[in-house]
């Protein structure tokens, strides 16, 4: 990758790390509010239905948003630079939350949930700024590297946002994430290096900007991998919007363990990520995909475990060991993807599949929130094993498309 040679050894880790905590004070920021929006939105209105649909609507709008504008983001990103789109998405960021803070109109808020998403997205030109530094070899750590800040930021900022409303405002949250996201803005647009967009060579050596989109579904196994990786999230989302329920009617656990089984989760994948992506690093996607298949059948074992046991210590066991897996599937995944493609669509690709993983995400709470009104709580984990099993099939079919003939 011409890119990732010319910044070389230590400046390259450099450049890396500085992604990381740009990307782990953002997103912690905007994770400040997200456990308190009900409290907030509970004191705008008196409509018990307003309130509910805002409750939703201030969590699924801006997945709503990013999955509606990634790809476009993404070819803007390929065409003029990927740390502009990041800029972009921090600026987006913190005007946005400035509006959320002088906001106290419930509709109002609404629309800026979803405008968060559709102008900001900073997740995926993060990405894409990352693979034009990063070699291909380390392509699976930079991801899981990416990924785990966002982890730990979501962590500190649920905490932050808990102290910041024990002792002041829900304005201040919005206020201090608005401030902090404006200062990545400059520390991203000062430090980070221009890297030029990249200009894909042709067959005939040649330089070419013309892509058939019919080739990237047609000649890679962009597709299978995509329908993987949302069915593996979409699994991962099931339980989301009935876990305190389940978790306080099965056990009969205070709240603290309720947040700390939730927690175990995240521990498990901020301690995992950068192991398992040493261990896929060079490997091949035939050997890959093999290795996730029992990854995911290691999910769907220990998930079943979770849904059967009644003692609470086995299910933060099982919690912990489930994020632990979840370690070797999304940074793994996106890796592959990313490698689908050539650096000059980058920010398409990665697009795409930030678009996907939103609306995995968005079907996995919908669908169990769904489940769990029509079938109550006990079966909360039947299903996501029976979604883990679902996983399997498009894994297979890639396996066997791309095993080498005899």
């Amino acid at each position: 990758m011409p890119h990732a040679a010319s910044l070389q050894g230590s400046s390259t880790r450099i450049l890396v790390y500085l992604l990381f905590a740009i990307q782990l004070i953002s997103m912690g920021a905007m994770e400040m509010s997200g456990p308190f929006w009900p409290v907030h939105l509970r004191g705008l209105t008196a409509s018990e239905a307003l309130f509910n649909f805002a409750s939703i609507a201030v969590y699924v709008g801006p997945m709503l948003g990013i999955m509606l504008t990634s790809v476009f983001w993404g070819r803007i990103g390929d065409r003029h630079g990927h740390k502009l789109m990041m800029i972009r998405a921090l600026v987006g960021l913190s005007l946005t939350q400035l509006g959320l803070a002088l906001s106290n109109d419930i509709w109002a808020i609404v629309v800026l949930r979803f405008l968060q998403g559709a102008f900001a997205g900073y997740i995926a030109p993060a990405q894409a700024y990352g693979v034009s530094i990063e070699t291909p070899a380390r392509r699976a750590r930079l991801f899981a590297l990416l990924q785990i800040s966002t982890n730990v930021g979501s962590l500190l900022g649920a905490v932050v946002g808990g102290l910041i409303l024990d002792h002041a405002t829900f304005f201040w949250i919005n206020i201090v994430a608005s401030a902090l996201c404006a200062v990545c803005t400059v520390v991203a647009a000062v430090t980070l290096p221009n890297v030029p967009p990249a200009i894909s060579i042709s067959t005939a050596g040649s330089p070419t900007t013309t892509h058939r989109p019919r080739d990237l579904w047609q000649s890679t196994p962009l597709l299978s991998l995509l329908a993987v990786m949302a069915i593996l999230l979409l699994a991962r989302m099931l339980p989301q919007t009935s876990f305190s329920l389940y978790v306080g009617s099965v056990f009969a656990v205070s709240h603290s363990v309720v947040g700390l089984c939730y927690g175990l989760l995240a521990m498990g994948f901020i301690l995992s990520a950068t192991r398992w992506a040493r261990y896929f690093e060079h490997r091949t996607l035939q050997q890959t995909l093999h290795r996730i298949t029992y990854v995911v059948i290691g999910c769907s074992g220990v998930t079943a475990m979770a849904g059967a046991t009644r003692d609470p210590v086995v299910f933060a066991g099982a919690y912990f060991i489930w994020g632990v897996l979840l370690g070797a599937t999304t940074p793994v995944l996106m890796a592959l993807i990313s490698k689908t493609v050539d650096s000059s669509r980058q920010g398409h690709v990665l697009g795409i599949a930030q678009s996907t993983a939103q609306f995995a995400s968005i079907a996995g709470i919908c669908a169990g929130g769904l489940l769990s009104q029509a079938y109550g709580l006990q079966p909360t984990y039947l299903f996501v094993c029976l979604a883990y099993g679902l996983a399997l099939v498009p894994i297979v079919a890639l396996r066997n498309r791309n095993r080498p003939a005899d």
